[in-house]
């Protein structure tokens, strides 16, 4: 049995419990109970969400127990200090557990209690500078989805907990268990913890449900002619009406939005490190390797070979 331990306190993140549910699906595809999720807090009892709902929890002592601990965020972590008993709780238990996670914000919580000193770590995007500001002995990476150093775990924004539970789940049982709980959930697919936490879509943000569409077309075929005649097609356009609403609602033509998609496809798979270029300029849209590699130059700066070696580098260390 694998017992992981929640430690919420006051205006924690109500969605950080939403991560629980992929281990309650990883025992069902197990079939078998092999994790037990509790709730603790420091002063045990009922503990206010940021939303309002209560959760009862059990009181955190000397004798608490987990083999993982994961403890969420708030949503502002800037707004006031972190308890003494919790920093002293992490301080004590971290050495000793298997894993130790901070969700989202929850990475404060870790790197006041210092035990993220001189390791990689990530956050939500829009706290990562604060965290490197106030805590420069610890690398923040601040683009990445999850990150794994050593027994800590940390991770971006609230549904990149979903990637990060999936991730322990991974190690735990292994991927094809892995796999068919992200299945279970809807979960589109499992991102990797060296995936950015950029996005292209939500970047363009098209106001109408038509580029939507169109948009969500071209992400699911991206190895198929992804022309303005064929986009345009999909919704009942004309090229020359879909060229005009699109640049007007993404404020970019609708060639240099799919190269993003493109891209975008590409570098999780490169940074992922198991496919051969081939392959991954051929599922990506682009016409060869070397195609790939020149727009790879111009997208990001460097050649896709660049980007996997670096994406090597940082999971070994």
């Amino acid at each position: 049995m694998h017992r992981v331990g929640y430690v919420l306190g006051d205006g924690f993140q109500v969605m950080a419990l939403g991560s629980q549910a992929v281990f309650e699906f990883a025992n069902l595809v197990h079939g078998e109970t092999f994790y037990a999720v509790e709730n603790w807090s420091v002063q045990g009892g009922e503990i206010n969400a940021s939303l309002g709902m209560r959760v009862v929890t059990r009181e955190l002592t000397g004798r608490s127990r987990a083999d993982t601990w994961m403890f969420p965020g708030v949503i502002d972590p800037l707004r006031g200090p972190v308890s003494r008993p919790l920093l002293d709780f992490v301080r004590r238990v971290a050495p000793r557990a298997r894993r130790v996670a901070g969700i989202c914000t929850g990475g404060f919580i870790l790197a006041e209690a210092g035990v993220l000193a001189q390791r990689r770590a990530t956050t939500h995007w829009a706290y990562a500078e604060h965290m490197q500001q106030r805590h420069p002995d610890i690398q923040v990476e601040a683009d990445r989805i999850f990150i794994l150093d050593g027994q800590y775990w940390t991770s971006a924004g609230m549904t990149a907990a979903l990637d990060m539970a999936l991730g322990m789940v991974e190690k735990d049982l292994g991927p094809e268990v892995a796999r068919s709980v992200a299945h279970r959930l809807v979960m589109h697919h499992r991102r990797a913890g060296g995936q950015t936490q950029h996005s292209e879509l939500l970047d363009m943000a098209p106001r109408s449900d038509r580029i939507q569409q169109a948009l969500d077309y071209a992400k699911r075929h991206l190895d198929r002619p992804l022309g303005v005649e064929q986009l345009a097609e999909r919704i009942n356009l004309s090229p020359r009406q879909f060229s005009r609403i699109f640049t007007a609602e993404t404020g970019q033509s609708p060639a240099k939005a799919i190269e993003a998609l493109r891209l975008e496809a590409a570098r999780v798979m490169v940074e992922q490190g198991r496919l051969p270029l081939e392959v991954i300029a051929r599922e990506t849209g682009f016409r060869d390797r070397r195609h790939l590699r020149e727009a790879y130059l111009r997208g990001f700066g460097v050649a896709p070979q660049a980007m996997r070696r670096q994406s090597r580098t940082r999971l070994r260390s």
